[in-house]
């Protein structure tokens, strides 16, 4: 044989012996599969970071493919995305959270003043003898309004942000329709005088 042919199967018989002997990379895989599970349990990254989330469980899931597959370099390459993908999927849900509060924040610190403003409106609206009103009903809603206003209170507090602003956004649209009421009344009676 020619010696550039013997140095040929040598490299290739070299190449077939090393990736015979190749493993799989158990400790960045191991490393991947806490990581995206620590993010599973992270309830900030679950409900501010959902699509992170499923791009580390995506790449966790190709991970597990190629290493069945033996192909060990893109396993690893598969493991380390998904470890990036779960620390980033806390981070943006640290972030989301805190713009959430400051959302939730803004909104039921705006709303105390709105509340004492409608209530004061309704009781004017009780001095005007000739206004047709039912004050029973509009009792009932700015009641029902103020309960809201405290769940959206309790929320903040036990930093469920999404529903803090939900009953906040619930409250300012009530107090809106309630003043609408007020006003549509207001404009009855001046039209009779």
């Amino acid at each position: 044989m020619s010696k550039p042919i013997i140095t040929f199967s040598l490299f290739l018989l070299l190449g077939v012996v090393i990736s015979a002997c190749a493993a799989p990379p158990i400790e960045v895989m191991n490393r991947a599969q806490d990581a995206v599970i620590q993010a599973e349990n992270d309830a900030d990254a679950v409900t501010y970071a959902g699509n992170v989330l499923i791009r580390a469980r995506d790449a966790l899931e190709r991970m597990q493919s190629e290493a069945d597959a033996k192909r060990y370099d893109e396993a690893k390459t598969y493991a380390d995305e998904a470890i990036r993908y779960a620390g980033q999927a806390i981070a943006d849900g640290k972030i989301g959270a805190e713009r959430a509060r400051q959302e939730a924040l803004a909104i039921i610190n705006s709303l105390g003043g709105s509340l004492a403003e409608t209530s004061s409106a309704i009781d004017a609206a009780r001095e005007v003898s000739d206004i047709s009103l039912d004050f029973d009903a509009v009792s009932q809603n700015m009641d029902s309004t103020r309960q809201t206003y405290d769940d959206a209170l309790q929320n903040l507090q036990a930093e469920n942000y999404q529903d803090a602003i939900t009953n906040g956004q619930n409250v300012h649209s009530t107090l809106s329709s309630i003043n609408t009421t007020l006003n549509e009344a207001a404009q009855e009676v001046s039209r009779k005088k």
